[in-house]
């Protein structure tokens, strides 16, 4: 049975891998080609781009962690190995964390109408809005590299003191679960953001929606349509943000008899949320969605002789 799990979740890791980086290199290349064309990119175009790179990142860094463990117990790598696969998941998962936030926001202010002078304020200065989140939030995966490297530090010390298998694995055990703490703890900040930017637009879609009945006018006007698309991305972002918030507790809460099989679930579902949600960002954006179609006509034509 553990031998077929472990199959099984090996198969879906490989999946999600191949089909997460698909999603997000389509994604870069398709603004990358923008960008050599027009010079420029839009706000929204530079956020999907370094969205899309950062969650590679992320998802490499899964696949390395998994081989890792594949290979040998993470508890006997060497201290400057670990160093370099947590403080580059740190960043790779704070970026792919807050560029999605940051994500929503842009959809709020753009979307949503609200007659309140902050909201309009902030509407009015939208780019400035997500360059000073941006900023802000350096100052945040700053503090949190310095305390994650704190802890490697502690860990390497306590390491080379003790000798025994047991000690080791023990030490590394701990470590791993104060660096996810962190991680959730830090984590938590931007779902609350988004959580809060996804209420704000619910509102704004059902004040416009009581609009549209009193004035007799159809539901399918261009604003209502924005409205939903944007729900429907933002929705997606929060349940798959919920699935990778739920990987870190399996890591900390074991779930089967098995560690291997726990380490191998947690990643399954961690996967989940770098690859999945970067396809339904193809699918909301027409631009994106455009592409897509055009590279799978292409491909279904295939090459004309």
């Amino acid at each position: 049975m553990g031998s077929t799990l472990h199959n099984f979740f090996t198969v879906v890791m490989v999946a999600e891998f191949i089909f997460g980086n698909l999603s997000n290199g389509f994604i870069v290349l398709t603004h990358f080609i923008d960008w050599v064309r027009k010079r420029t990119l839009s706000s929204i175009g530079w956020i999907l781009l370094f969205l899309a790179i950062s969650r590679m990142v992320l998802i490499l860094e899964m696949l390395l962690a998994w081989l890792k463990y594949l290979q040998y117990s993470f508890s006997f790598m060497a201290g400057t190995e670990v160093k370099v696969i947590m403080l580059t998941w740190v960043v790779s998962n704070h970026f792919s964390l807050w560029l999605a936030t940051i994500l929503s926001i842009f959809y709020l202010l753009k979307i949503a109408s609200f007659s309140r002078p902050v909201f309009l304020y902030l509407k009015w200065r939208v780019k400035q809005v997500l360059l000073t989140i941006l900023l802000g939030n350096a100052i945040f995966l700053l503090f949190n590299l310095i305390q994650v490297n704190k802890h490697i530090e502690e860990w390497m010390y306590q390491y080379e003191r003790n000798t025994t298998w047991n000690s080791r694995t023990s030490g590394f055990q701990r470590f791993s679960e104060l660096v996810l703490l962190k991680m959730i703890m830090f984590s938590l900040t931007p779902f609350m953001v988004a959580l809060f930017s996804f209420i704000l637009l619910i509102v704004s879609l059902w004040k416009h929606c009581q609009k549209m009945q009193l004035n007799f006018r159809g539901e399918q006007d261009p604003s209502t349509k924005a409205h939903m698309n944007a729900l429907r991305i933002m929705v997606s972002f929060l349940l798959l943000y919920a699935s990778y918030f739920i990987s870190f507790f399996i890591s900390l809460i074991p779930m089967t008899h098995q560690k291997g099989l726990d380490h191998m679930l947690s990643l399954t579902i961690g996967l989940f949320y770098p690859s999945g949600h970067s396809f339904i960002l193809i699918l909301g954006h027409a631009n994106l969605r455009q592409a897509c179609h055009l590279v799978l006509r292409q491909l279904r034509c295939g090459p004309k002789h």
